[in-house]
């Protein structure tokens, strides 16, 4: 099973997901001459740096040709995004075009703009890529899992659209539009055929929500007639979630809403043992990335040296594959799925009863 998740990782190559807008002088630059690429790091909150720091010491063990613009969310309220994400932060990523991103939480308050959605908004990355394949060597309930989620990331109930409409009676608006169902469905397809994926899912609640979800399917039918190549089809969200459960092996790529695109990532990702050892990629236009992992920042472990970094490390490695320097993307995956395998290094959400430290010189120790 080892090396059918390893090479399902290689598949999930951000850059040939959608070879055709990733920049020429970026992917020619990094794997002709390895001069170093400048990539910007939020490491987060609460286990955010810990996990970071692991990142880095990999990616120099592993001499990854990556020089780290790091960059820390701002304290106070830039009124120029109405969030703590600075326009400095996203100046950051816009002139990189690349980026890594550790575990955020916005700070409780009225008005202020979720960390995440506002970079996702102001950046355009209008699909989020998330690998959902079983880790060898770590058991769980379920074997052989192999599927990805792709998640419309910009709009749906998530566009931010409630009022109050009189006291005791909340409004809240999903849009959806056919210019953003249509993106994403053909970022799903050319993925698929990509990646050598035979299967196409379209997600949806278009018996209830006909017009909205109605929108969003009939892109995707006719994204798929594109694509005669490509097996599609349909599923209610709600049966889904049971399918899921009961058959994940039948589902290869999935594409849907937002909102539904959040609840189902987060349900596969329990398949294979949580999100601390899932990936994930926020993809836009032009090439332009932000890798980061989903979980959340653990403030109760956060400076005890008990996190683990192998989502935001495996987030680095789709990073590596998007500017294709591959054989670095090869090295450190196979160094920290042979250390998760292994098992004498884990950490306690592995189950194991290692720290942070050492999962990480134990994957610098597999590099070798």
């Amino acid at each position: 099973m080892r090396s059918v998740a390893i090479t399902v990782l290689r598949g999930l190559r951000a850059g040939t997901t959608c070879s055709s807008s990733t920049p020429a002088s970026i992917a020619v630059r990094a794997f002709s001459t390895q001069e170093p690429v400048t990539a910007t790091l939020f490491p987060g909150d609460g286990i955010g740096p810990e996990i970071a720091e692991a990142v880095q010491k990999i990616f120099g063990a592993a001499e990854a040709p990556i020089a780290w613009e790091v960059q820390e969310i701002g304290k106070e309220v830039d009124p120029r995004t109405n969030s703590f994400v600075t326009r400095e932060n996203l100046d950051s990523v816009l002139r990189n075009r690349i980026g890594l991103k550790g575990p955020m939480t916005t700070p409780i308050g009225k008005g202020f703009r979720s960390l995440n959605l506002t970079l996702r908004k102001e950046l355009g990355l209008y699909a989020n890529v998330r690998p959902c394949l079983s880790i060898p060597g770590y058991k769980t309930r379920y074997d052989n899992v192999n599927l990805v989620t792709i998640r419309e990331n910009t709009e749906g109930e998530y566009s931010g659209l409630e009022h109050e409409v009189v006291p005791g009676v909340v409004e809240s608006l999903k849009v959806i539009t056919r210019t953003a169902s249509t993106r994403v469905a053909e970022f799903a397809f050319d993925y698929a055929q990509k990646n050598g994926r035979k299967r196409v899912t379209a997600v949806h609640k278009a018996n209830i929500m006909k017009l909205t979800d109605g929108l969003f399917i009939k892109c995707c039918r006719e994204v798929s007639e594109r694509y005669p190549d490509i097996q599609y089809d349909e599923m209610i969200v709600d049966n889904t979630c049971m399918q899921i459960v009961t058959r994940p092996n039948q589902f290869d790529v999935m594409v849907m809403p937002n909102l539904y695109g959040d609840i189902i990532s987060d349900l596969c990702a329990g398949l294979i043992g949580g999100l601390g050892l899932t990936p994930s990629g926020n993809i836009g236009a032009g090439g332009l990335a932000l890798m980061e992992a989903v979980h959340g920042t653990a403030p109760d472990i956060a400076g005890k040296d008990l996190a683990n970094p192998t989502a935001l490390l495996l987030s680095g490695v789709m990073m590596l594959r998007h500017l294709q320097l591959n054989p670095y993307a090869d090295r450190i995956e196979r160094a920290c799925l042979d250390t998760i395998a292994e098992g004498k290094y884990l950490t306690r959400d592995l189950g194991g009863r290692s720290g942070c430290s050492d999962f990480t010189k134990a994957i610098i120790g597999n590099l070798k």
